[in-house]
Parts: structure tokens; C-alpha cells; sequence
């Protein structure tokens, strides 16, 4: 797989590299960094010639977005492509009202869910305002697990004028769950979603309705998460982590067992992780995220790897993977 290579995402007209940069580890996601290092994660991607660069207001409670609009501030805007989230609005908060979770160190705000019409334009502008542009590219709903009727009778209509009005150039939904985005796809006119875990090696569960909808529809899919949050690419050891907690038994089962098939092929399992997913003709890219300028050129080569027919047959016959997902060719 070219890293470089380029394709249409869904329906939106934007041609984007296979490999993109997803910003939410430079908001200090799992560790904080200085804001130089975090140019300098964007910079690598942009040196390597990636074009898709994906954040949201919620990582580091806008400090991802604050660092990326610092990295771009002299990079020609027709250089790259901007992915950017709705859905929660940053307000000021002190002491313990500061968001804390899984970033480190944010700014004095906290994220408040808000998917109303207002709020997503809102949202919208305060975005461009950290990120110092004047436009954004791609706007994903954002995690509205609990907020279906808020944002389709919300957030959908205000992305939808956002497009129309040519502001915009993909109106998209971005989750951690595929059976919602199934239900924007069937119910709305969606460019692509950002699908983060649920095609993977370790999860196929968007087989079951998500992808087959999404090359009816055309709707491209992002997908994020293909290391399922750490396990795939640290390993199945004390401590791992899976969808942003522990990982479960029959997970870490499951990776030990993907593993042990990697070894006897002497395939490195990050480099099959990465390019799995692309055997799926709904998905158009991936964007892992990293806190350091090298693992960007590790991202980029991990994607030229060569791996062995006989590895992904093994995994089918091993029952590690479903019959009915695709394998690189």
C-alpha cells in the first residue's frame, strides 16, 4: 500500500493520501508535550507528503486544535485537507471543573455536549478561530451516542447549510459505534464518517451493516483506531489498553492469538493492523495519531511493508478474522 496515493473520500470531492495524522495525542492525549513537539508531529506528516490532518475541540479541550492551527500558519492551505468535530462546546472552568479524563494538562476549559443548530455553528466558529483558518474541510457530529435527536434535528441541518453554502466540503459523523452511523447513513445525505475501532483487526462488527451501506451510499469511511486504542500496536501484555480502558480476557486472548500468527511470519503486526482495513472498499484512509516526529515516518512505512499471502490465510483459517471480511490481495 502507497501511503501517498490518493483517493476520493465518499462523495465529497476531496482527494485525500491514505495515510493522514489524527491530532488528538498532541492534545495531550495519554501525556503531554510542548507545543513545538507538536508542530513538529505536523510538520513530519506534511514533509512526508500526508494530506488529511484530523482534530476536534474535545482533544485537550481545544488544545489540539490551538497546536495544530500553530503548525499550519505557514503551510499553504491548498496543501492539506482539514478535518475538524462538533458536538461539544468549551466553556471556562477552574480547578476541578477542568477536564482532565485522558489528556493531560488542558487549557482552563471544559467540554459541554451541545449538538442544538447554535451550538454547532458556534462550535464551528470557535474552531476556525483556534485553528486560525477560514475554513475546515470535513466537520464530523461528534460522539452523539446519547444525542441522536439533537443532532439529526441539529447538527445534521446546520452541516448541511454549512455545505451548501460552500463553507464545508463533507458533512460526516465521527464514532466510536457503527450502528448509529448506519442510522445517519440510511436517514441522511452523508460525504463520509470517521469510524474509530470498529473495523479492525481485533473488530469487525461494522460488517454487519455499516460498510456494505456505506459503498451503496458512497459515504467514505476514516478509519481511526486501528490499533484499537494501544493493544495492537504495544501488545497483549499487563496493562494494555483496548477502546481507551483495559482490555478485556477474550481481547487479550484474542491479540495473543494474532500475535503468535504474526511471529510465525515474521510479519510485524502493527504493519498488518494498518493495512487490513484497506482490503474493505469502503475505507478510503487511516489516521493514527502520535505524539512523536518519528512514529509519523514509522506510520509511513509501516504501510510499504511487505506481508506474506500465507499470513492473512492463516488468521482466516485460525478464525481470528470473520469469513466474510476481505484480506489484502
Amino acid at each position: 500500500m502507497d501511503p501517498l496515493e490518493k483517493a476520493v473520500l465518499g462523495s465529497s470531492g476531496l482527494e485525500v493520501t491514505r495515510l493522514g495524522l489524527g491530532c488528538a495525542a498532541i492534545g495531550g492525549l495519554y501525556g503531554d508535550i510542548p507545543d513545538e513537539q507538536a508542530v513538529q508531529v505536523v510538520h513530519r506528516a506534511f514533509d512526508l507528503g500526508l494530506n488529511l490532518v484530523d482534530t476536534a475541540p474535545l482533544y485537550g479541550s481545544g488544545k489540539s486544535e490551538t497546536r495544530l492551527g500553530l503548525a499550519l500558519k505557514d503551510v499553504p492551505r491548498d496543501k492539506y485537507i482539514l478535518a475538524s468535530k462538533v458536538g461539544r462546546i468549551l466553556v471556562p472552568a477552574e480547578g476541578e471543573e477542568r477536564e482532565q479524563g485522558i489528556f493531560d494538562n488542558p487549557p482552563p476549559f471544559k467540554p459541554v455536549f451541545d449538538y442544538s443548530y447554535d451550538g454547532v455553528m458556534r462550535s464551528f466558529e470557535d474552531s476556525l478561530k483556534r485553528l486560525n483558518v477560514d475554513r475546515i474541510d470535513i466537520l464530523h457530529i461528534h460522539d452523539p451516542d446519547d444525542h441522536w435527536e439533537e443532532a439529526i434535528s441539529g447538527a445534521y441541518p446546520a452541516l448541511e447549510r454549512l455545505r451548501g453554502e460552500g463553507i464545508i466540503s463533507a458533512v460526516s459523523a465521527g464514532m466510536n459505534q457503527w450502528e448509529m452511523l448506519a442510522r445517519f447513513a440510511r436517514e441522511g445525505d452523508f460525504d463520509c464518517f470517521l469510524l474509530a475501532g470498529r473495523y479492525s483487526l481485533l473488530d469487525q462488527s461494522s460488517l454487519d451493516e455499516l460498510l456494505p451501506l456505506c459503498v451503496e451510499k458512497n459515504i467514505g469511511i476514516v478509519a481511526g483506531g486501528t490499533y484499537n486504542s494501544g493493544i495492537l500496536a504495544k501488545g497483549a501484555q499487563p496493562g494494555a489498553t483496548y477502546n481507551y480502558g483495559e482490555a478485556p480476557p477474550e481481547i487479550m486472548a484474542k491479540a495473543k492469538g494474532l500475535e503468535e500468527v504474526a511471529a510465525r511470519h515474521q510479519v510485524n503486526l502493527k504493519a498488518a493492523a494498518s493495512q487490513f482495513v484497506f482490503a474493505h472498499p469502503a475505507i478510503t484512509c487511516i489516521i493514527p495519531g502520535t505524539r512523536q516526529p518519528d512514529r509519523v515516518s514509522e506510520n509511513f512505512d509501516l504501510l510499504k511493508e511487505e506481508i506474506p499471502a500465507d499470513f492473512w490465510a492463516e488468521l482466516r483459517s485460525e478464525g481470528l478474522v470473520r469469513a466474510d471480511a476481505p484480506l489484502p490481495s
